[in-house]
Order: C-alpha cells, then structure tokens, then sequence
C-alpha cells in the first residue's frame, strides 16, 4: 500500500452514516484534519435505507387516508388509488435533495471524503482503493444491515427485508410483517394505509415491546380499529412458498399466508472481515464493545452508531460522533444519557418517550416511590380535531422529578422535544404545570397532564 504525508490524518473514519459523518464535521470544525470514508452513500442507513424514506412513505399514507376519510371533515375527496411510482418519485426527490445538501456541507469543510470499501489494516490506518490513510485516531461507524433468522432466506421477492420494501414497485394485496417492533409497526401501517391486507408476527407478549405496556395497548387497540391483524407470544418457526405468495408457521402451529413476508426482526452491526478482530477490537455478537466515551479496549480506536451495542437511533449514531469528535479535540464532552433521548415510532398513530417506563422505574426506584398519570387525549383540543385517540402517560418518583413520558397519538411525536427537556433537566411536575401551553396544541396536553400530576387538574378528573 502506497503512503505518503496526504494520507496522513489526525482522524480517520469508516463510515459515512449519522455517526461517521457527525464525528468528521465536528471534528473538523475543531481543527482536526479529517478522512472520511464511505463504500456506499454518504448519509448512510437513515438518508438511503432508513429514517427519511420510511417516513416519506408513511407521510404518502397519510395522505392516502385523508383522501378516504375527507367526508368525515366535510371535504369532497376521492380515494383511486396508490401510483408506486409516483410514491417512489416523491420519496427520491426528498433524499436526493438531503444527499446534496450533505455533500455540500461535507465539501465545504474541507473534509477528505473518499468512496470506496474500507478495511481497518492496523490500530491506525485503513486501507481502501490500495491507499493506506493513516490517522492518530480511527472511529469505526460501519452500520448496520438487516437482520434475518436462521433457515429464512430473503429472496428479495416473496421474502423481502426492509430494503426491499423501500423500492417495491406495487402495494402488496396482503402481507405477513415478521417483527413487531419499529420497524415491522412502521411499515405495517403505510402498508395498510396504502391498502394492504397486513398481519404482524410478534413473539412478545406486545407490539413495540421495547416501549411502556401502556402505549404498547394503546398502538395495538389503534391497529385493531385501523384492521391491522397481528399474532403476539408465539415466534416465527419456518416459513415456505405457496403457488402465489408464502406461508408462514408459527410455534403453537398457527399458520398465515400471503404475497409477501417483510422480515423486520432489527439490524445486526457491518463489522464482519473488516479487520476489527484482527487489530484486537473486543467484540461481542458482532458489535464493538466501547466505554461511556465510545472508547474501544484499543486506545487509537473508538466507534459509533449502529454497530456498538446501544439504540439504533440515527440521532444516537449523530450524538455520539459528535461526543468523540470533542473527546478528541481535547474538550470534556459528558456522557450519553441513553434514558433521555427521544424516540418515536411514525406508524399510524405515533408513539413517542423518553426517559424509562413505569415497570423500569419500579426496578430502580422501588414500586412503592412510583407515581403515574396517564391523560387522555379526548380531552385535548388539537387532538379532538385531528380525530385522533391515544394517551399521555407520566411516570415520576414520589415527590420526586418525572422520569417517564409516554405517548401515543397522530402527531404526537413532536411533543417529544419538550418531554426529553423534561426528563434531562429532572423536572418536578409542578415546575412544568407553571409553563403556559400554546391552546389549542397537542403541546398543551404535556401540560395539563403535569398540571393534573401537580394535584391540580383541570382539563382531567378520575
């Protein structure tokens, strides 16, 4: 491998996604000198897989519902049909329009940007396209791809993963979406708002499982209005082709059939024959194992985003590039609080949280020190208009902060901003409950629930 003073970097990093991209500008408007390197599409999973196409798909379903349901707003509309092309137009101009903008910004920094497939060759330097760029410091931010399960092959025909279902060119009549998580509730929905006939597959005892109970209920009461079908407590045992479609058995020999099978059971970390274990990276299952500084046991190496063990959230990957470029610039970033950051499911309806939920909450601070609230959104004003349903669930510790916000509801998730303000800044209801709410907003029932939670209730009673 050829090597010279150009290829010489204070920072060199695999990876172009939310994390790698972060980490590069950052760093680079603290005065390192940065490599950045990208085998695919800088932006990564969320611009070209992930985030911003799914929810162009779900905003498009969106709009497909609305042109059904515009009688009940006394809006003449007619629902003919979903135009896969004309979805998938939309859908490219918005990520083309963001892939521009990044390479503009990446640009403008002064970044080395190289495109090619990396492969980390020692503690400080990666090889790619026969040139070895040799850093002071190497951020691993290679990603993750989707998962499958062991005898289930994705054909990217009948059994697709969520990249497939990105770019299929038709509605499928029905669909069995294998996982009910994030990502299989996500697709589900657009799914059925494009006219689907969908059934979700969850092991678990719920939907979203990774959420409080509560919201868990409350999506799945949503989805049974909406015709979503889903099966919950069994798993996934095989699955075989039909004349037209597959079927899908289950392990308490229940069995379902359709044209498609989404297989959305979550992403595993890109880290195999990159040479990670080779230069002593401790690993574990696939993923680099880091400190609170996404630090590695290897001191010249740190990595980020999806392929170390923490939330596969794009604005995670964001964070913690963002920690490791001034961890490394010299300045004292404080460690990710995984609690408090914001997520938010864009099915149909929302859900969003931060902070822990109340069965997570018991197990920290003792059952008996627990308080919950939970206020219904038919009170709420925005929400009355809106025609949605759904919840707002608080969790605090007795005469103590609030440590939880649950919510369910369309449009909810962008209430989420001032719940992780709530939550970081160890908030006391009655400090929220003096704040005035916008009227009339979804916002506003943040605020009533910690007027109610407060001991002074108003828009609320038991």
């Amino acid at each position: 491998m050829a090597n010279d003073a150009s290829t010489v970097f204070d920072l060199v990093i695999l990876g172009g996604g939310s994390g790698g991209y972060a980490a590069a500008l950052r760093a680079s408007q603290l005065g390192l000198d940065v490599a950045l390197i990208e085998k695919n599409k800088l932006g990564g999973t969320c611009l070209h897989n992930g985030c911003i196409p799914t929810k162009a798909l779900l905003h498009a379903g969106e709009v497909a519902d609305a042109a059904r349901e515009g009688a009940e707003f006394g809006v003449k509309s007619t629902f003919d049909g979903i135009d896969m092309a004309g979805v998938h137009k939309y859908k490219d101009g918005v990520i083309s329009g963001l892939y521009k903008g990044l390479q503009g910004l990446v640009a403008s920094r002064k970044i080395t940007y190289v495109e090619g497939e990396g492969r980390l060759s020692s503690p400080t330097s990666i090889d790619v396209n026969g040139q070895t760029y040799t850093g002071r410091h190497i951020v691993l931010a290679t990603g993750s791809v989707p998962r499958s399960l062991p005898g289930l092959t994705i054909d990217g025909d009948r059994i697709i993963s969520s990249d497939h279902a990105l770019v299929l060119d038709r509605v499928p009549k029905s669909a069995i979406v294998l996982g009910g998580g994030v990502i299989g509730v996500e697709f589900a929905s657009a799914w059925k708002s494009f006219g689907a006939d969908v059934t979700i597959v969850e092991g678990l005892p719920h939907l979203v499982p990774a959420e409080d109970e509560n919201s868990s209920k409350l999506l799945e009461r949503a989805f049974r209005k909406r015709g979503i079908q889903f099966s919950l407590g069994s798993f996934f045992q095989s699955a075989e082709y039909t004349a037209d479609g597959v079927r899908v058995t289950l392990a308490n020999g229940k069995t379902f059939e359709a044209e498609v099978l989404l297989v959305a059971i979550g992403r595993g970390p890109v880290s195999q024959g990159l040479g990670y274990e080779e230069a002593g990276v401790a690993m574990d299952r696939g993923f680099v194992l880091v400190d609170e500084y996404c630090r590695t046991n290897v001191p010249t190496i740190s990595a980020v985003g999806d392929l170390i063990p923490t939330l596969q959230l794009a604005h995670v990957g964001f964070a913690e590039g963002i920690l490791v470029a001034e961890r490394l610039a010299g300045l004292s970033p404080v460690p990710i609080d995984y609690d408090g950051v914001p997520r938010v499911t864009y099915c149909h309806p929302e859900v969003a949280s931060v902070g822990v939920s109340e069965a997570r909450a018991k197990e920290l601070y003792g059952a008996d020190q627990v308080v919950t609230l939970k206020y219904n959104l038919a009170g709420n004003g925005k929400s009355k208009i809106l025609k949605t349903a759904g919840e707002i669930k608080l969790v605090r510790v007795r005469d103590g902060a609030v440590v939880g916000v649950h919510m369910v509801g369309d449009r909810i998730g962008e209430q989420v901003g001032e719940a992780q303000l709530i939550y970081n800044w160890e908030a006391l209801p009655a400090e929220v409950a003096q704040l005035i709410h916008a009227h009339p907003t979804q916002n506003e029932a943040l605020g009533e629930a910690h007027l109610a939670l407060a001991g002074k209730p108003l828009h609320s009673h038991d």
